[in-house]
């Protein structure tokens, strides 16, 4: 029971801390680095996927690899995993796209995907099929799967 009370502590820390920053970040209007970016379905049909007019076959839309994030907002791991996400936003701006689906506001994409765990993390390369991850990843992690995954390095 004492190490759930640790962790819950260090959650609801990381979580003050991440609003403070984010606050701290959102009023300074100098601030242009790229940050997560939240799809809603239309979002979704124009820049990721088709799948209405192209259900049968994956043809990515965009013109970077991307990340996407499927989350909710009472998710713990999910609000471990969102300062991460806002910090490789900004370290990898200009190379590729780290997008965040809320699955409680857009069931439909969270069914289309089968999530049934989150966070559930989609990378999607500019070629060949999008690969999904399950469950918080430390920052190492998520660099790892960019680099190799999506960028090639």
């Amino acid at each position: 029971m004492n190490n759930r009370l640790m962790i819950l502590a260090v959650s609801l820390v990381v979580l003050l801390l991440t609003a403070c920053e984010t606050k701290a970040v959102n009023n300074d209007k100098k601030e242009n680095k790229m940050k997560t970016i939240e799809l809603t379905k239309a979002d979704f049909l124009t820049k990721v996927m088709d799948y209405e007019n192209n259900p049968k076959e994956w043809k990515y839309l965009g013109d970077k690899p991307a990340i996407i994030d499927f989350y909710a907002s009472w998710c713990g791991p999910c609000k471990m995993v969102a300062p991460i996400l806002e910090e490789l936003a900004e370290e990898y701006d200009g190379q590729i796209y780290i997008y965040k689906v809320n699955t409680e506001e857009e069931q439909e994409l969270a069914a289309m995907f089968g999530i049934r765990s989150i966070p559930s993390i989609l990378f999607i390369p500019m070629e060949g099929q999008p690969q999904m991850a399950m469950g918080a990843m430390p920052k190492s992690s998520f660099k790892e799967a960019i680099d190799s995954v999506l960028l090639k390095k």
